[in-house]
């Protein structure tokens, strides 16, 4: 595996490991709440959203935000405020409790019932590279038509499951596949 053996970086290339581009792409479909947690409308969404029904309450236990109904109140009500340490929590466990209540149906879209989705992989960036060490690295794009291990690894926050599942999927890109392990951004949508 030609890039798990290198220093990223050493002479200059800047950009983030592709698995890493992959999360922050499937964030970014699966949405939610734009107002930041450190807003009060943005932190009572979240909290809203985790306790709306009991599954969503025991989803969110699981992911670490366990308060009692009465604190809950108190922060709609204005009678008190959260703690940096809640805040944080809720957060947390905002964006697992969303991340899996969105994986199935974002492994439906990408999937498209076996047709896959295109993927743009933008290369890395080597511009600060001196000339003699520059790669000769272009734009590529394949389709990639199972996307279940790669939401899995994504949904459960696993960061080393979803690098080794990202390397699988690069790995169809031929004998040049380790230029691709770290890119300036990768794209696609469903």
């Amino acid at each position: 595996m030609p890039g798990r053996n290198i220093q990223f970086g050493l002479y200059g290339a800047r950009g983030v490991k592709g698995s890493q581009a992959v999360a922050q792409k499937l964030d970014e479909l699966a949405g939610g709440i734009a107002t930041p947690v450190t807003e009060k409308r943005g932190f009572l969404a979240r909290v809203r959203y985790l306790t709306r029904s009991g599954r969503q309450r025991e989803a969110a236990r699981r992911a670490g935000f366990d308060v009692k109904p009465a604190t809950v109140k108190n922060w709609f009500s204005g009678k008190s405020k959260p703690s940096r340490k809640s805040v944080e929590a809720v957060d947390r466990a905002y964006r697992e409790v969303r991340r899996a209540n969105v994986a199935r149906h974002l492994k439906e879209r990408l999937n498209r019932e076996g047709r896959g989705t295109r993927v743009e992989i933008h290369p890395l960036n080597q511009s600060q590279v001196s000339r003699p060490r520059q790669r000769v690295v272009e734009y590529r794009h394949l389709n990639v038509r199972r996307w279940d291990r790669i939401v899995d690894a994504w949904e459960a926050g696993d960061e080393e499951a979803l690098d080794d599942a990202w390397v699988e999927v690069i790995v169809d890109l031929g004998s040049q596949w380790g230029q691709y392990e770290y890119v300036t951004s990768v794209g696609f949508s469903a």
